[in-house]
């Protein structure tokens, strides 16, 4: 038997709101408080654009994630789709790929924190990343209602201080060459890749499914709705940013934004911004781990080599040793390395886990044509559904915008997810 089958269920508490508000939460995270000056010495003034491109990639994929989820509304998500298309061997290499993505992301975010604190407090920034981890996986342990609320408490203040900057840059519109690119094309494309971290978040919605009530529809629209509120948020920002400081200033800036606010607030004005970073930081740690220890415990019940993941806590009723294991692998990894290398090879699993997502969609739509969609991607030429195939094309042409070491990087993690896939069927696949 089934060992999730002896557990009881994960308990639906989530509506609209709250999944809507915790998607945006990941999405304006950690990503633009950092990268953006990184993102900028690419893109130059044209930064506003780049971020235009990566989020019609994400929308386009996010649809894809949409349909699927109304589907198979399942905490394995990614894992669940792809098994469901085609097989669990697949299924468990993307599965890898989606837990690493969580996972890398929290720790390299966790550290971004500690640095936002140590200019406050002083503190060592292991000591304050890794506090902030074990902290993030109690919280996580205690109940997913109280992380929910803790996401959308800090979603409000992470939004709050977007809206400073683009009332900061708002009267200087129009200062600025919008459409200089110092790199062209290709650092346009460079930028819109190292930038899609930035929208890293989207996909992990799909995994409230079974915390959350009527999720056939309610987390389809919760997902659109985010990813098109994170997309005006970061057009706004990115062109209030080159207006206030020129492409130049900000691509060399070690905090962009705590330059803005203290260049025309003044110096005091600094410390709100990054109180501000310390609640985006944390909230996009939070739900990176939410994420990953939620297809962890869906990948559980397939083989026994995972099936230890399956275990929910009775009483608070969620997965105890997933969300255990997230958060000791996450503090293990907190000398992960430079976070523009970490972000892209994080971007790797998701380009890899996204093209195969989009293939999924159109897959199914010939397979099973006539199985149940409460939420279906418009616009099709028969059975062929467009927007996917978009998503697919657009998906491969990013991910090799990315660096040789960050391809080989990438390739050599999903090596290790086969490895361990081997592993695991060595152990032997659980009953159903």
């Amino acid at each position: 038997m089934d060992r999730k089958s002896q557990n009881p269920s994960l308990k639906r508490e989530l509506g609209l709101l709250e999944v809507t508000l915790s998607g945006v939460g990941i999405i304006l995270g950690a990503g633009i408080y950092v990268l953006i000056g990184q993102a900028a010495g690419l893109a130059g003034n044209a930064l506003w654009l780049a971020f235009g491109l990566s989020a019609i990639i994400a929308l386009l994929t996010g649809l894809s994630y949409a349909e699927l989820s109304s589907m198979f509304p399942k905490a394995g998500a990614e894992y669940d789709y792809v098994a469901n298309a085609f097989n669990t061997r697949l299924a468990f290499v993307i599965g890898w790929l989606v837990f690493l993505s969580g996972i890398l992301a929290a720790a390299t975010v966790a550290l971004g924190f500690a640095g936002y604190f140590a200019a406050l407090t002083s503190v060592p920034l292991i000591i304050s990343a890794v506090v902030l981890l074990v902290l993030l996986t109690v919280l996580l342990g205690y109940g997913v209602k109280e992380t929910a609320r803790v996401a959308v408490i800090s979603t409000l203040i992470e939004a709050a201080g977007l809206v400073l900057i683009i009332a900061l840059g708002l009267p200087h519109l129009g200062s600025v060459n919008y459409w200089e690119m110092p790199q062209g094309f290709s650092g346009l494309f460079a930028a819109s890749a190292l930038i899609f971290f930035a929208y890293q978040g989207f996909e992990s919605m799909v995994k409230f499914s079974e915390e959350t009530r009527s999720p056939e529809t309610t987390v389809p629209k919760a997902l659109i709705l985010a990813v098109v509120i994170s997309v005006i948020f970061y057009v706004l920002v990115a062109l209030s940013v080159v207006s206030l400081l020129g492409w130049q200033e900000l691509s060399v800036s070690k905090a962009p934004f705590s330059d803005i606010v203290s260049g025309t607030l003044g110096p005091g004005a600094a410390i709100l911004i990054a109180v501000v970073a310390l609640f985006a930081t944390a909230n996009t740690a939070l739900m990176s781990m939410y994420a990953s220890s939620r297809i962890l415990y869906g990948m559980a019940g397939s083989y026994r080599f995972t099936a230890r993941f399956a275990r929910v806590h009775p009483g608070r009723r969620t997965p105890w040793t997933a969300i255990a294991f997230c958060g000791v692998l996450s503090i293990a990894l907190l000398f992960s390395g430079d976070i523009a290398f970490i972000a892209n090879v994080t971007n790797f699993t998701l380009f890899v886990t996204f093209i195969v997502i989009n293939v999924v969609v159109i897959f199914l739509r010939f397979h099973s044509p006539v199985s149940p969609r409460p939420f279906r991607i418009p616009l099709s030429i028969g059975r062929l559904p467009l927007i996917p195939l978009a998503g697919l094309v657009f998906c491969i042409f990013l991910l090799f915008q990315q660096d040789l070491p960050v391809l080989g990087f990438g390739i050599a993690l999903t090596v290790v997810g086969i490895i361990l896939l081997v592993i695991a069927e060595s152990g032997g696949k659980r009953k159903a």
